[in-house]
């Protein structure tokens, strides 16, 4: 029930779309029998864009904290001071 043919899809929209809303579970459509798209309801589609920027985020903060632990950073003050010192920046 989750793969469908898109002509499927386009013939029978009304009731896929219940399905989506009843299942929160996307569709697969096939053109010519392979995957070409996937269909799912604007809700679930937003919690799949939530979970990823999540997992993102820490993703981000483990490689900050991994690069602290290794000694690849450098403090801020000693950034800001060569940054304003390479475009002539006053203090």
């Amino acid at each position: 029930k989750d793969i469908q043919p898109l002509t499927t899809f386009r013939n029978h929209s009304v009731q896929m779309m219940r399905q989506l809303r009843k299942t929160k579970r996307p569709i697969v459509l096939t053109v010519n029998g392979k995957p070409e798209a996937v269909v799912q309801d604007a809700a679930a589609y937003q919690r799949l864009l939530d979970i990823a920027a999540r997992a993102d985020a820490r993703e981000g903060i483990r490689q900050g904290l991994e690069d602290a632990a290794k000694g690849r950073t450098r403090p801020a003050g000693k950034v800001f001071e060569e940054f304003r010192a390479q475009r002539g920046i006053p203090r």
